[in-house]
């Protein structure tokens, strides 16, 4: 057996990496998310690696996990930075709901792969000593997603070594304009910076660019240029960390 046959066959029954996004009525969005799942299958060359969505765009969970190989077994891992509804509830009900489902990781965030990608995002927007920096979120009636996303607010603060606030663009508060204005109240002379805690370019990026700020920063993720390593690196890492799980369905805390 050749070197490439034995891995291929030791990796015959490693579950299929089911990567499940949000999904998007943008075309730039669309276009940077498929990006984003080809740099990871690219990365993993002898795993089958899938594409599907929990919202808005086809194929869903069910036709995604149904297009694959009869015996092959899935690990679901969300393309969302952190752990909401969508996670505890329409991907858990869907593992429950199918026999190939050995697990569900972890969302994308907090983790500090992305911190550093949004210390890059800040540093290629020229953040300056003096700005006030707000990292704007999506937002969730979550109480956990919420958590997740201050989580992140508190590694960048400590990364960058000054204070970052949070707003939401949704469905949480403070709202994104709010945290803007308030920014803006405290040091009248500063700038606020936006360090946009987004995915991908699209309705919600439009909005945080109307919320007042001086300077938005673009999503983690672009339609066009290299994918960022980090966000490659922690997909497959949530990846690895199910990979030879042939348990009943779990979801990584």
């Amino acid at each position: 057996m050749s070197t490439i046959d034995a891995v291929v066959a030791s990796t015959a029954t490693r579950a299929a990496l089911v990567a499940i996004s949000h999904g998007t009525s943008s075309a730039t969005g669309q276009r940077a998310v498929t990006r984003l799942v080809e740099a990871v299958s690219t990365r993993l060359p002898f795993d089958t690696v899938a594409a599907g969505f929990v919202d808005v765009q086809q194929p869903d969970v069910p036709a995604t996990l149904g297009a694959l190989a009869d015996d092959q077994p899935a690990a679901i891992v969300p393309l969302l930075l952190s752990a909401g509804y969508h996670v505890h509830v329409d991907l858990a009900s869907e593992a429950a709901g199918s026999d190939r489902v050995t697990a569900i990781a972890r969302a994308l965030g907090p983790d500090d792969r992305l911190v550093e990608l949004l210390v890059q995002r800040l540093e290629q927007s020229g953040l300056d000593a003096a700005d006030s920096v707000v990292l704007a979120a999506a937002g969730s009636s979550d109480a956990r997603a919420v958590e997740d996303c201050r989580e992140m607010a508190r590694r960048l603060s400590q990364r960058i070594d000054r204070e970052v606030t949070v707003g939401f663009i949704s469905a949480a508060y403070p709202r994104l304009a709010h945290a803007v204005s308030d920014a803006r109240a405290a040091h009248p002379s500063r700038r606020v910076v936006l360090s946009t805690y987004l995915l991908a370019p699209g309705y919600f990026f439009d909005l945080a660019h109307a919320s007042g700020a001086d300077v938005v920063t673009p999503p983690l993720l672009s339609a066009d240029g290299p994918v960022a390593r980090e966000l490659v690196d922690t997909v497959c890492s949530r990846y690895e960390e199910l990979a030879g799980d042939e348990t009943q369905p779990s979801i990584l805390a």
